[in-house]
C-alpha cells in the first residue's frame, strides 16, 4: 500500500510539474509554412487572413523581417493568420501568382482579397500595420 501511495505521489507531482512548465514558457508561435497553392486557396475560402513573405536566404532586408515576423505570429491579435514563405530563388507559380519581382515583399490577404503589400520594409511597426490591415 504504501509503494501505491508513493507511486500516486510522484505521479501527481510529475503532472503538476509538467503542467507548470506548460503555463510558463512562451507562446510558440506556429512557423510560418512553405507555400502551397492549395493551402492558400483553402484559407482563402475560409475568409482567413493571410500572410505571404517572398524571402531570400541571401537578403539582408528579409533577415530583419523574419524576428519581426515571428514576434508577430506570437502576438494575440494575430494569432489566427495563415502564414506563408515563399522562397524567391525556387521555381515555382508563386512569384508569377503574386505577380512579386523581389525579395523581402509581404503580402496580406483577407480572404481572397489582397489588402497590403509593402516590399523592402524593416520597421517593426510599419510591418505591423501592413498586418494589421488583414485582421
Amino acid at each position: 500500500m504504501k509503494f501505491v501511495r508513493s507511486a500516486r505521489r510522484r505521479f501527481i507531482q510529475a503532472v503538476l510539474a509538467f503542467a507548470a512548465a506548460a503555463f510558463l514558457l512562451p507562446v510558440q508561435a506556429a512557423p510560418a509554412q512553405t507555400f502551397d497553392e492549395t493551402a492558400f486557396r483553402q484559407a482563402q475560402q475560409a475568409g482567413k487572413t493571410i500572410l505571404v513573405h517572398v524571402q531570400a536566404d541571401w537578403c539582408s532586408a528579409c533577415a530583419k523581417q523574419k524576428p519581426i515576423l515571428e514576434s508577430l505570429g506570437k502576438d494575440k491579435a494575430y494569432e489566427g493568420v495563415v502564414r506563408f514563405s515563399v522562397d524567391f530563388d525556387k521555381p515555382g507559380n508563386a512569384l508569377k501568382l503574386f505577380r512579386v519581382t523581389s525579395q523581402a515583399t509581404l503580402l496580406v490577404f483577407k480572404g481572397d482579397k489582397e489588402v497590403a503589400r509593402s516590399t523592402f520594409d524593416t520597421n517593426p511597426d510599419s510591418i505591423r500595420a501592413t498586418l494589421a490591415k488583414g485582421v
